[in-house]
């Protein structure tokens, strides 16, 4: 009656992948949780989307905001503003809005000039010359060399320090790994984000033609007959599908396991089983595979928009392999960075031990579940589709434990996050919880984030030695 336009939330619950009501409602949660929300909203202002899907592991969500929170507030070699242009900076080369938009408001609450805001060419130099390794590591990160290193620490009045460049390669990863866990888990916008909101009012039917318009389909985008449910033979078959997914996993699981107890494969066996695994994971690309242009809104974040992902070992590059026992988070990388920015090598450390250690022994609807067999396969799988090899893991078990669906949605998730859909998320895994899906894109953050910094570190290593 006043003429006043009332926003109304756009989705409905913090993923647009996961209904709302099989999330972790506030209200509803444990005094572990509650604490963890209280947390959260003291150190962000606000209760995000985020928080709110990654609650359905408490212990990695207690290790990732004492992270973030280091990272971005705590004392360290970046002033505060530079902290979260970085983080925008990171958050651009996958065209994530939602992060992007996220730091542009804590950049700005922390004094950052908005200038620089209109594109990283009003930036300083010295921020511009991060955009390099920005794009490499969140693309390409084997092609890292001692000279990208050598540049940015060498370059007069604009030159970095080598716990300032740390600082910054430990905030582009990190935010380059968000961006995947924002995308795999179809993260919404709050309501008082761009994109969160609709200021259409409601329609009748509570379904108008302007929600079709702003990418919302319905409350769970049921690919609906008219009434808007599934035939029920239809669903029974789907559901006997996914059982016999599950047990047919745990029954490889169990081979496996026997297989590796009766012998192993000679090393040159594992070798060839490495290269074999590396070269299929380039046949496995994303069904959506559209060319999708980044908005002026976000690339202007950041230098050369059609740099991309390319296959580690694709059609007449030969990078080589980069072995695990040479140089190691835990034996080289570690060591590095809490040298240089002391107690994030500890944060990062647990966080890592945390995502790859968890489980429930849990699977789906069976209990006391080993689930290490699995939960390696994954992490080893991403580290081999950047290129990285552990002599003592038998690659030929991923082809055994992945079907092509789920690694269509890892690599997705992991290379070009920006390309996930709701269709990919519901492919894989169809018995599984949605807690264990979640758990699946922690494992998938965590993976990344070491590979990524494995190839920076080893890189800055290089130019100290």
């Amino acid at each position: 009656e006043l003429g006043i336009r009332i926003p109304r939330p756009l989705g409905h619950g913090p993923s647009r992948f996961i209904p709302e009501k099989e999330t972790i409602q506030v209200g509803n949660e444990d005094a572990m949780m509650h604490t963890l929300f209280a947390e959260s909203f003291a150190t962000l202002g606000r209760l995000d989307n985020v928080t709110l899907v990654m609650v359905f592991h408490p212990q990695y969500l207690e290790s990732f905001l004492k992270t973030q929170h280091y990272l971005l507030q705590m004392d360290g070699p970046l002033p505060l503003h530079y902290r979260h242009y970085i983080g925008i900076m990171a958050a651009a080369r996958h065209q994530c809005s939602y992060l992007v938009n996220l730091h542009v408001n804590d950049f700005l609450h922390v004094g950052g000039d908005p200038k620089w805001l209109n594109g990283l060419e009003n930036a300083p130099q010295k921020l511009q010359n991060l955009g390099e390794l920005n794009k490499m590591l969140a693309h390409r990160p084997w092609l890292i060399t001692k000279e990208h290193i050598e540049q940015l620490l060498k370059t007069e009045e604009n030159s970095w320090s080598l716990a300032e460049l740390i600082h910054a390669v430990v905030l582009l990863t990190h935010y380059h790994s968000l961006a995947s866990f924002t995308f795999g888990c179809g993260i919404s916008p709050e309501i008082d984000c761009e994109g969160g909101h609709t200021f259409r009012p409601p329609s009748v039917s509570n379904y108008c033609i302007c929600d079709i318009t702003n990418g919302y389909h319905g409350v769970d985008e049921m690919h609906a007959s008219p009434t808007g449910s599934i035939p029920v033979s239809i669903s029974l078959i789907k559901s006997t599908e996914s059982v016999c997914e599950v047990e047919a996993l745990m029954e490889k699981m169990k081979q496996l396991q026997e297989c590796r107890d009766e012998e192993e494969a000679s090393q040159e066996e594992m070798a060839t089983r490495f290269e074999r695994e590396k070269r299929e994971s380039m046949f496995v690309c994303s069904s959506e595979d559209e060319e999708s242009a980044p908005t002026r809104d976000v690339s202007r974040h950041f230098e050369d928009t059609s740099y991309g992902y390319k296959d580690f070992s694709r059609h007449g590059m030969h990078v080589p392999t980069f072995r695990a026992q040479d140089y190691s988070w835990e034996d080289h990388g570690y060591s590095l960075v809490n040298r240089l920015y002391p107690d994030v090598g500890q944060l990062l450390d647990e966080k890592f031990h945390i995502a790859y250690n968890l489980t429930y022994n849990t699977m789906a609807m069976h209990k006391d579940v080993d689930t290490s067999m699995l939960r390696r396969a994954i992490w080893n799988y991403i580290h081999c589709m950047f290129g990285i090899r552990y002599d003592d893991y038998d690659y030929g078990e991923i082809n055994q434990l992945l079907d092509r669906s789920f690694k269509v949605y890892i690599k997705t998730v992991v290379c070009t996050p920006e390309k996930t859909t709701k269709r990919m998320y519901d492919s894989f895994w169809r018995q599984f919880e949605h807690s264990e899906k979640v758990h699946v894109n922690l494992l998938l953050v965590e993976a990344r984030m070491q590979a990524e910094l494995l190839y920076a570190l080893r890189a800055i290593t290089r130019y100290m030695t």
